[in-house]
C-alpha cells in the first residue's frame, strides 16, 4: 500500500513549482482564497480521471466545494483545499451507481443493508429492484430510504405486496395505476417500474408493468423467464419499449445464444430499436459460457449491475467492484467498464445529473485502485476464471463527505495530528 503522503508536502510542492493552476478543461470555478479561508473543501490530488459523461481521461486534480464538484484540472494549489488527498495512482471515477440490488424485505434471504454493502464498493447510488410494491413503498421509504447515508432509489414493483414469495403469482396484484399512482407521489425516489419470477403462462405481468411504465412515463426493468408461449424474441420485440431494461442479461436460463453459440439476432434487433440490456448478476444470472461467446461477439452490456443480496453477496461474491473485475478479465477496457457503471445507468433511471464529475454536479466520488497479479473470479454455476487484474476501493466521497477510507488517505497522521477526537 502507497504510503499517505503529508499535506505540507503538496504545500512545499505547490510553492516551489510556483502554485499557479492550470485552467480547467473541464468546466471553471474561482480558486482564490478570501480572508485566508480555502475555497475548497477537499482536493484529489494527481489522481487519473474518468469520467465518460464528459469524455474525459487524463491526469488531474478534482476539487469539492459544499457537496459539488468545484473545479477539474490538470493543476489546482494544494492551499487552495482544506483538506488534500493524494490520488497519484490510483483512479478518480464518479461514485459508481447499482441499479439492481435488494435492500428491503423480500424475504429473509434476500435484503441487505444498503450502505454496509454500497460505500466499501464505491456505490453512491443503490437502486432497488421491485423488492417493494406500491402496497409497500412507503414502508420502505420510512424504514431504509429515509435511515440510509448514501442515495437509495427504487424501481416499484407490479405486484402491490412486491417481492414476497407466492404473491408474486397474483394477478390481482398487478395494478398499473396504483404502482403509477405510487411513483407519481415519489417522483424523486421511484425511477421505474420492475417485474419478476412470473411463472404462470401469458404476459399479464410484463405487460401490466409496461402499462405502469406508460401512465408513469418511468422506463421497466423485466427480470423475465420462459415458459410456453411466451419467447425471449417477444419479449424484446413484441412486449418491451425503448429504453425498458432487461436484467440478467448472461443468465443461463435466457436463451441469449442459439445452439451454436450465436447471439439471437432478435437481441440485436431489440437493441437497435432502443432496449437496454443490463447484467444483474445475481446468484444465479452470470455464467461465463454464457458472458464469453456473447462478449466476443460485442454483444456488451449497456449497464453493469450486481442483483446484490444476502445469497449473491457470498458466493458468486456479486458486489459491484468484483462483477466490474469480472469485465475488465473478459477484455472490457476500464473506461467501458466506468462507463458501464456510472453513466449509463445514470441515464437508464433518467438520473442525467449522477454518473458525472461535471463541475457543479453532486460531489459522488470513488478513488479506485487497479491491483495487477494472480486472481480467481467465480460465476453462477460456480466454475472458475482466472484474472490478472482486480478493483478496491480506497476513497468514497457521497455529496462532498468521505464515508469510506480505510486507508486513513484523507486524514491526518496520529503523530502530528495533537490531542484529537473524531476528526471531519
Amino acid at each position: 500500500m502507497k504510503p499517505v503522503v503529508p499535506q505540507a508536502f503538496f504545500v512545499f510542492f505547490a510553492l516551489t513549482i510556483g502554485g499557479v493552476a492550470e485552467p480547467s478543461s473541464h468546466g471553471n470555478a474561482t480558486g482564490r482564497i478570501q480572508d485566508g479561508t480555502p475555497p475548497f473543501d477537499l482536493l484529489l490530488k494527481g489522481g487519473h480521471v474518468i469520467d465518460p459523461a464528459n469524455k474525459l481521461e487524463a491526469r488531474m486534480d478534482l476539487a469539492i466545494a459544499a457537496g459539488k464538484i468545484a473545479r477539474v484540472a490538470k493543476s489546482i494549489p494544494v492551499a487552495e483545499s482544506r483538506k488534500v488527498v493524494d490520488a497519484r495512482g490510483y483512479y478518480v471515477a464518479p461514485g459508481l451507481i447499482d441499479i439492481h440490488t435488494h435492500v428491503f424485505a423480500g424475504g429473509p434471504d434476500l435484503c441487505v443493508v444498503p450502505d454496509v454493502y454500497a460505500v466499501p464498493n464505491g456505490v453512491t447510488t443503490v437502486v432497488d429492484a421491485g423488492s417493494s410494491g406500491w402496497k409497500t413503498f412507503p414502508e420502505f421509504k420510512e424504514k431504509v430510504i429515509d435511515r440510509s447515508t448514501n442515495r437509495v432509489l427504487a424501481f416499484l414493483n407490479i405486484v402491490g405486496a412486491g417481492m414476497m414469495g407466492r404473491i408474486e403469482q397474483d394477478e390481482n396484484e398487478m395494478d398499473p395505476a396504483a404502482a403509477a399512482a405510487m411513483i407519481k407521489k415519489f417522483p424523486d425516489l421511484i425511477v421505474g417500474v420492475k417485474t419478476a419470477h412470473f411463472l404462470k403462462p401469458g404476459w399479464t405481468a410484463v405487460d401490466r408493468a409496461v402499462e405502469a411504465g406508460k401512465l408513469s412515463d418511468t422506463p421497466v426493468m423485466v427480470d423475465f423467464r420462459e415458459v410456453p408461449g411466451r419467447s425471449y424474441e417477444d419479449l424484446l420485440l413484441k412486449h418491451m419499449r425503448p429504453g425498458d431494461i432487461h436484467t440478467h442479461l448472461y443468465a443461463e436460463h435466457i436463451p441469449l445464444l442459439d445452439e451454436h453459440g450465436v447471439v439471437h439476432d432478435f437481441a440485436r434487433q431489440a437493441r437497435r430499436r432502443g432496449v437496454l440490456f443490463d447484467v444483474g448478476h445475481g446468484n444465479g444470472s452470470f455464467w461465463f459460457r454464457v458472458a464469453v461467446p456473447a462478449l466476443k461477439q460485442g454483444f456488451v452490456p449497456d449497464s453493469i449491475s450486481t442483483d446484490y443480496h444476502k445469497r449473491s453477496a457470498l458466493l458468486p461474491d456479486a458486489g459491484m467492484l468484483t462483477t466490474m473485475s469480472k469485465f475488465l478479465n473478459l477484455g472490457m477496457p476500464l473506461q467501458e467498464v466506468v462507463m458501464r457503471s456510472t453513466v449509463n445507468p445514470a441515464r437508464e433511471i433518467r438520473r442525467a445529473e449522477l454518473g458525472t464529475l461535471s463541475v457543479g454536479a453532486t460531489a459522488d466520488v470513488a478513488v479506485l485502485k487497479l491491483e495487477k497479479g494472480k486472481f480467481g473470479f467465480v460465476d453462477s454455476g460456480h466454475a472458475q476464471m482466472p484474472g490478472n487484474r482486480r478493483l478496491q476501493c480506497l476513497l468514497t466521497v457521497y455529496g462532498g463527505k468521505v464515508l469510506w477510507d480505510p486507508n486513513g488517505l484523507s486524514w491526518p497522521d496520529w503523530r502530528g495530528a495533537g490531542k484529537y477526537k473524531v476528526i471531519d
